[in-house]
């Protein structure tokens, strides 16, 4: 889809953020692995995904992910209310993650987005 961001996002936890580091993939939270997917979210999706599943665990990380480099493993999916976002039908490797850093919010209350270099 030429209107669909070729960067999305990977909510994980401290620990699957070490394994993904260590073993060079990552196949998928619990909840990945019952729905058969890796979801992810666009940067515009983040903060509600973050509120709606995340809220009040702490030590997150966020993996920017380069939706181009996993090819036809990537299909947007609707979720909630209808929209769609981009799941991973497949392993997320490494070398697709072009950055990630752990979860930070700006002195505005911003979310940090983790950046390459």
């Amino acid at each position: 889809m030429s209107d669909t961001p070729n960067t999305a996002y990977k909510i994980l936890t401290a620990d699957q953020m070490a394994a993904l580091e260590a073993d060079a993939v990552f196949g998928g939270a619990p909840v990945d692995l019952a729905d058969g997917y890796i979801h992810l979210s666009t940067a515009a999706q983040l903060q509600e995904t973050l509120d709606k599943h995340f809220a009040g665990q702490n030590d997150l990380w966020l993996a920017a992910v380069d939706l181009d480099a996993l090819g036809d493993t990537v299909r947007w999916e609707p979720s909630r209310g209808g929209q769609l976002f981009p799941h991973i039908h497949g392993p997320l490797p490494l070398d697709a993650v072009i950055a990630y850093s752990g979860l930070h919010y700006e002195a505005d209350g911003a979310l940090r987005l983790p950046v390459a270099g």
